[in-house]
């Protein structure tokens, strides 16, 4: 199983809130609606609470600011991320689309990982 993991900051005009909204209402229809065609085996966004639920936690470790949220995405092998099909080309160019709409970009780390699972209870 591949995953990848997208560390997302909002758009600088954008409240926490809002940027989690559209991300929940609008974004996550978007793709709802192309997992199949980009062979998306499994989506979960993760939203951040408000700072002051966790302001202890981040002081206690002298970290960078959090994230507005993470994303992330699965896919059966490697080879289903790049698809040379034209309609999964035109998919994923219109889910990056909507990305402009909320998400800094160039301040939202994305990679690629191997899970391996620890603890499961």
């Amino acid at each position: 199983m591949i995953k990848i993991t997208f560390c997302l900051t909002r758009l600088p005009h954008l409240s926490r809130e809002a940027f989690q909204t559209y991300w929940r209402e609008t974004h996550a229809p978007l793709v709802a609606a192309r997992a199949e065609l980009l062979k998306i085996r499994r989506y979960v966004q993760s939203h951040t609470l408000p700072d002051e639920a966790f302001a202890g936690l981040a002081a206690s470790r002298a970290g960078p600011p959090a994230y507005d949220g993470v994303a992330e995405l699965w896919w059966d092998r490697i080879e289903d991320l790049g698809s040379d099909d034209p309609a999964a080309r035109r998919a994923g160019l219109e889910l990056l689309e909507d990305e402009r709409n909320f998400i800094d970009l160039a301040k939202s780390p994305i990679f690629l990982v191997e899970e391996h699972e620890i603890v499961r209870r």
